[in-house]
Formats: structure tokens, sequence, C-alpha cells
């Protein structure tokens, strides 16, 4: 008797998954279902889109059109409330890698004038005579005092702009 007892158990809980997962696979992809789980008065687990008169236990299941349990007030799409929705759109995308690619040309571009500053510091440490070209593509060395002031603008502009770069 106590065989046929869980058969017959074990036949009413075959069903009543069968008709939970048939229930899952008619819904609708714009509404969740709703099902009942509750504890029969012979220990059994029952599944039934209406709420059980004498269930033990009873408790209420959606289920989204992907077949997941949702809980309520949750986002469909989302496994957690509170996670963000980080996608960026293509357009979204191509603006950052352009930013991004400006950046790196700054960067390389105030490399390229660091370096070029360091040098002319170099030359005017080096000594001997230093000139400058005029409008008319003429020679005019510089003295001590005018070859000074140079250096100490040049320090300046390094000290200022390039800070941040190492070479």
């Amino acid at each position: 008797m106590a065989y046929a007892s869980k058969k017959n158990t074990a036949a009413k809980l075959l069903v009543s998954m069968s008709a939970a997962c048939m229930l899952m696979l008619s819904m609708n992809a714009s509404q969740a279902v709703q099902v009942y789980k509750s504890i029969g008065t012979h220990g059994e687990v029952k599944y039934s889109q209406h709420e059980p008169q004498n269930g033990k236990n009873v408790e209420l299941i959606e289920f989204r059109s992907d077949g997941r349990r949702s809980n309520a007030g949750e986002m469909a799409g989302k496994t957690d409330p509170n996670q963000n929705n980080n996608t960026q759109s293509a357009e979204e995308q191509r603006i950052a890698q352009l930013e991004t690619r400006i950046k790196e040309q700054d960067a390389q571009e105030n490399a390229q004038r660091c370096q070029s500053l360091r040098n002319n510091l170099t030359n005017l440490n080096v000594g001997g005579r230093i000139y400058e070209m005029d409008d008319n593509g003429n020679r005019e060395y510089l003295d001590g005092r005018e070859i000074e002031l140079k250096r100490e603008r040049v320090q300046q502009a390094i000290d200022q702009y390039c800070a941040n770069t190492s070479t």
C-alpha cells in the first residue's frame, strides 16, 4: 500500500511539474505568469494557477517569458535589480574611441614639444655662439644676457609643460 502511495505521489509530482513547464512554455513574451506552489495534505508539492484553499506553505512564483523566475519590481533582462545597464551604443563607442585617439595624439605632441624644449635648453647650456634667424633669414647672434634670458624662459616652459612627461 505504501508503494502505491509513493508511486501515486510521484505521478502527481510529475504531472504538477509538467503543468508548470507547460505554463512556462505557453507564456506570452510581454507578461509574466503567476504560479502558486504549495504542499498538499499528504505532503506532495503542487503547482497551480489558482491559489489553493487548503495548501500549506503557499508560495507565489512569477515566471518571465524566458522561463526565469522574476521578483516583483525586477526589470526583464536583468539578473540583479541593482545592476546598471552599462552597454554603450555604437555611436557612443565610436565617440569614446575618437576621444581616446585625440588624447593619445595630444600626449604624443606634448612629448615632442617637451623634447624640443629640452634640446633647446641643452644647446643653450653648451655655450658657444648662439643665433636666431630674423624675418629676412639673417643670423642675429645673442649676447650673454640674451642667452641667459632664453635659458630661463625655456626652463620655465619645461617646468610648466613637461612635468608629467619623462624622456
